[in-house]
């Protein structure tokens, strides 16, 4: 799919303003993306799938993955299940200095241009801008006009790549209230919604830095607006979506014609409370952290019927895990709180899923690798399944055969089910 039909894509979102929405699929997780690629092929559906700036970058990441191999991975996964290459949307998420904040501003600031021009090179259609972090040597509250200006040279930037690859030129997702990647931190109960005069001020300020660079072009690319709605999570709370505070915040659409919000952090969220992100005009929803929980949801299920059908667990996946996160925490110490019981299951268990961070380690992946071997299909009990995954027996008591890795797919599946209800 070129830039100019992901642009149509995209700009029949804000034609269709409260009535349709699509899910941004961000992760990196090769069974996530098999499941997501696996729906849009059953629904007819676009896929619009995401990497965030941790994720894949043009040092890897923590993935492994450059942009050029993780859109290659992705094609190869649709060509496998049959999902033409037209009906994917390739999008880059919080692309700026995050990775880089401990640094100067601008070793960041370079650190995000080289990642913009992998991102662009590689045929990335959709650019999420952002630059709203404080660096090493940044006050604390970084100005939003310096924001604004940062972005903006990152898509200087893009466009520049574009022209040098013969590319079409990217679409653009703006904002400076951006929500953290990954979830929060804690404190989700003091989350409000972005005040309706400030995401109007935000909108200009990016409108004339745009035009200040000779990017009026550029600009009308532009396709949606980070905001906050209200909605988060950390390890142990979701806030909900409630459309009573967010005010006036909805009709500021009406100001930025062709637009429409972007919702981030929308994981765990109700199907209500999506159905009324869309209807608010939030037409893009991000998901990541639950599309992973539901897999280790999964992978820890078949675990434990690993373990009950040998009498034990010794060797298990759960102990191998908490192996590999114990021997590197920097992923998950700084998300967990309490005493030492309550961060075992905080790393384990907990909503901003940072086991996430873990799967491609060699011993979890032989591990899981070896799980899923152990369990073809039709080799699982249905009552062990009604155990241990009862939200998937209804399609087994249907008639459905699933083996282990099956089964992962399909409560991966389940989530994205609850957006595809939502958005429709």
């Amino acid at each position: 799919m070129t830039a100019a039909s992901a642009d149509a894509v995209l700009r029949g979102l804000a034609a269709a303003r409260g009535r349709a929405g699509i899910v941004s699929v961000c992760s990196a997780h090769p069974l996530v993306i098999e499941a997501a690629i696996a729906r849009a092929n059953r629904t007819g559906n676009h896929v619009l799938i995401e990497a965030t700036c941790h994720q894949v970058n043009h040092h890897s990441g923590y993935s492994g993955e450059t942009p050029a191999s993780f859109r290659a991975k992705i094609l190869a996964i649709a060509e496998k299940i049959g999902l033409t290459p037209e009906k994917i949307l390739f999008g880059g998420d919080h692309l700026g200095p995050l990775p880089w904040r401990d640094a100067p501003a601008a070793t960041a600031c370079s650190e995000a241009a080289s990642m913009i021009r992998a991102y662009v090179r590689a045929g990335f259609q959709k650019i999420h801008l952002d630059a709203s972090m404080a660096c090493a040597d940044d006050p604390p509250v970084l100005d939003e006009a310096i924001m604004a200006e940062r972005a903006v040279h990152l898509a200087a930037v893009a466009e520049e790549t574009a022209r040098e690859v013969g590319l079409p030129a990217p679409v653009y997702v703006i904002g400076t209230e951006v929500p953290p990647a990954g979830g929060g931190r804690g404190e989700i109960a003091a989350i409000t919604p972005t005040d309706p005069v400030a995401a109007r001020a935000s909108f200009t300020l990016h409108r004339e830095c745009f035009a200040a660079r000779g990017l009026d072009d550029a600009f009308a690319r532009v396709i949606a607006m980070v905001v906050q709605p209200g909605i988060e999570f950390d390890n142990v709370d979701v806030a909900i979506y409630d459309p009573a505070k967010v005010g006036a915040l909805p009709a500021m659409l009406d100001r930025m014609p062709g637009r429409v919000f972007e919702a981030h952090s929308t994981d765990y969220q109700p199907v209500s409370a999506l159905r009324a992100l869309v209807a608010d005009g939030f037409a893009i929803l991000k998901v990541g952290p639950a599309l992973t929980f539901a897999l280790r949801e999964a992978l820890y299920a078949l675990d434990g019927i690993a373990a009950f059908l040998d009498g034990g667990d010794a060797g298990s996946l759960r102990a191998v895990m908490e192996k590999l996160m114990m021997a590197r925490p920097e992923f998950w110490k700084n998300y967990a709180t309490g005493d030492d019981a309550a961060q075992k299951i905080q790393r384990h268990y907990g909503y901003s899923d940072r086991i996430r961070y873990y799967w491609q380690e060699d011993d979890a992946r032989g591990c899981v690798e070896a799980l899923l071997a152990r369990f073809p299909a039709g080799s699982l009990p249905a009552p062990l399944i009604h155990q241990f995954l009862p939200a998937l027996y209804p399609r087994v008591a249907s008639g459905e055969v699933f083996s282990g890795r099956g089964l992962v797919l399909a409560m991966i599946d389940l989530v994205l089910g609850a957006y595809e209800a939502a958005i429709s």
